[in-house]
């Protein structure tokens, strides 16, 4: 079983991976780990990576695809895997599909968890850490007991930057960019499973466990 999975930020994309690497028992590939390991690790992929990252570049198609066919050749994806991060364009969707079909692989869902961008901006910008002890807490869903204070150590709560509403709406503003064309792309193609963001954790992921189990459940 091969799946692609979006969603934005704050959508619980991680949490649902965990459970379905868990469940499903595959492997969750995402582009910027197998970057990092594969620089760590010296490949000829890595090393091409490292070269382009020291000289502050981007690093191109050939090289991220490279490293997705050499992630995907590996043994424990045999049985599956789940595609976190990539393709984030129409290219490397169209790229992905040539490569799959070369070691014999294709996809069987492109899930994407859909939330309403006020619940984004609601759920990430509500979120407070602790300047000394890094405990997270949430202005609404998990409040601490004293307004601004840590209850762990009482030190003070400070907003992240990359949780600011101006931040969030900027971060939003380029998934959808990126991920709007995508979603068309895999609807055209019978693939996409759009699966609501909302609710609890588990409901969430039952939704998603009838999309990969071939049920007819309710995914709103």
């Amino acid at each position: 079983m091969n799946l692609i999975l979006f969603g934005p930020p704050g959508a619980g994309k991680g949490t649902q991976a965990h459970f379905i690497v868990e469940r499903y028992g595959i492997p969750q590939i995402s582009t910027g780990d197998m970057l990092r390991s594969a620089v760590k690790a010296k490949s000829p992929v890595g090393l091409q990576a490292k070269t382009v990252m020291d000289a502050g570049g981007l690093v191109s198609d050939e090289i991220v695809l490279a490293l997705v066919k050499e992630r995907l050749s590996e043994a424990d994806c045999r049985v599956g895997f789940i595609l976190d991060g990539f393709p984030r364009t129409i290219p490397q969707a169209d790229a992905l599909v040539v490569l799959l079909d070369e070691i014999g692989k294709g996809v069987d869902h492109v899930i994407s968890l859909e939330l309403e961008n006020s619940e984004v901006i609601q759920r990430l910008s509500g979120r407070r850490t602790c300047s000394v002890c890094g405990k997270g807490f949430h202005v609404i869903f998990g409040p601490p007991k004293i307004h601004g204070v840590c209850d762990a150590c009482g030190s003070a709560l400070i907003q992240r930057e990359d949780d600011t509403e101006i931040t969030v709406k900027n971060r939003l503003d380029v998934y959808d960019q990126q991920t709007a064309p995508l979603k068309a792309y895999y609807e055209t193609k019978g693939l996409l499973r759009a699966i609501s963001g909302n609710g609890k954790i588990k409901d969430i992921f039952k939704r998603i466990c009838s999309f990969i189990d071939g049920g007819k459940g309710d995914h709103s």
